[in-house]
C-alpha cells in the first residue's frame, strides 16, 4: 500500500465529505460489502492507501455488529489495491457474543485477496479503573507549520518540521501532527474510520527523520517504502472538537522494516486512540523498475 507524500497539488479533488462517503461501504448480502476505491492522485499514482481499506473495513464491521462499538483493528496489507474496480470485503465472524465480537475481514479486488483485517467489537462498560497517557507537551496548532493537503476541509500542521518529505529534515525519530477536520462525523463508526485513516500517513517519514540524506520524497524512485501493517485501538468515547494531535515515535528500524507507535489526543488532552505501524523501507530492486512508478507498492 502507499504512504502518501504530504504535500501534493491542491487540484486533487478530495474533500472530507467525499472521504466519509467513500468510507460508508455498501452491503452486498450476508457478511459481504463493497467500497469504492476513490480518485487517482495528481501524480496519477493508482495505489489505494491501506488505511482507506482499513477505514472501510471498520465501517463495514460496525454495520455487521450493529449493537457494538469497534474497539480495535489490525490490518495486514499483502497486495496493492488499485484505483478502479471496487474493493470487496468478506466478513468471517469468529465469535459474536453479548459483550464482544470478533471478525476477520478479507479485502479482495478482481477476485484476488489483497489485505486482511482482524476486528474486535464490544459493548463498552462502566469503568473499574481508568488512566491515560497525557497529551505530549508540544507547540499548539497556531505555532506549528502549515502543510498544504490535497483535501478540502482538512488542515494539517506539523510541529518543528517544515517539509516532512525532505531528506534535509533531520531530528529525533518522532513526529507530531495537528489535524482539523470539517465536518467532524457524528456517527461513531465514521469517526473511528476517520481517525484510523491518518494512522499510516507519517510513520515512514517519522523513521526517516532520524537519518540524514533520506526522506519520503525518494519513495518509489530510489527506495521502496510501504506501510505493511497498521493496528489501531479506540479508547471510548471517540469524540472531539477542534484539533486532534497525532504523535508518532519510531522505536526501531532495521532489516528493511521500521516500527512506529503512536497516539491520538484531543486538543483538550483526552487520549482517544493508539496505533502502531510496520513499514517497509528497502532499496528499490532492479525488478521494481519494470513496474510503472504510479503502480508501485
Amino acid at each position: 500500500m502507499s504512504e502518501p507524500s504530504i504535500e501534493t497539488s491542491p487540484s486533487t479533488h478530495w474533500s472530507v465529505t467525499g472521504l466519509l462517503d467513500l468510507f460508508d461501504v455498501t452491503p452486498q448480502g450476508p457478511d459481504r460489502f463493497t467500497g469504492a476505491t476513490g480518485l487517482a492522485a495528481d501524480d496519477e499514482r493508482q495505489v489505494v492507501e491501506g488505511t482507506q481499506l482499513l477505514a472501510q473495513a471498520i465501517v463495514g464491521t460496525a454495520k455487521r455488529f450493529g449493537d457494538k462499538s469497534i474497539r480495535s483493528a489490525h490490518a495486514v496489507f499483502a497486495r496493492a489495491v488499485l484505483v478502479g474496480a471496487p474493493a470487496e470485503y468478506t466478513i468471517d465472524v469468529v465469535n459474536e457474543g453479548r459483550s464482544t465480537a470478533t471478525a476477520v475481514i478479507s479485502v479482495l479486488q478482481n477476485g484476488k485477496r489483497c489485505a486482511t483485517m482482524t476486528v474486535l467489537a464490544d459493548v463498552p462498560s462502566a469503568d473499574v479503573i481508568t488512566h491515560h497517557l497525557p497529551r505530549p507537551d508540544v507547540a499548539p496548532p497556531a505555532q506549528a507549520h502549515p502543510c498544504q493537503m490535497p483535501m478540502a476541509g482538512r488542515q494539517v500542521r506539523l510541529v518543528d518540521v517544515v517539509d516532512v518529505n525532505s531528506p534535509d529534515e533531520v531530528g529525533p525519530p518522532e513526529l507530531y501532527a495537528w489535524l482539523h477536520y470539517d465536518p467532524i462525523p457524528t456517527r461513531d463508526d465514521l469517526a473511528k474510520a476517520l481517525i484510523a485513516y491518518f494512522t499510516g500517513h507519517l510513520g515512514i517519514s517519522t523513521t526517516m527523520r532520524a537519518h540524514a540524506g533520506i526522506g519520503t520524497s525518494q519513495s518509489h524512485l530510489t527506495v521502496s517504502t510501504a506501510p505493511m501493517t497498521v493496528t489501531v485501538s479506540f479508547h471510548e468515547p471517540v469524540r472531539w472538537d477542534g484539533w486532534i494531535l497525532y504523535g508518532h515515535e519510531s522505536t526501531q528500524v532495521g532489516a528493511g522494516m521500521s516500527y512506529v507507535r503512536g497516539t491520538v489526543h484531543t486538543q483538550a488532552g483526552d487520549l482517544i486512540a493508539s496505533f502502531a505501524q510496520d513499514g517497509l523501507i528497502r532499496p528499490l530492486r532492479t525488478s521494481d523498475g519494470k513496474i510503472a512508478e504510479q503502480a508501485r507498492l
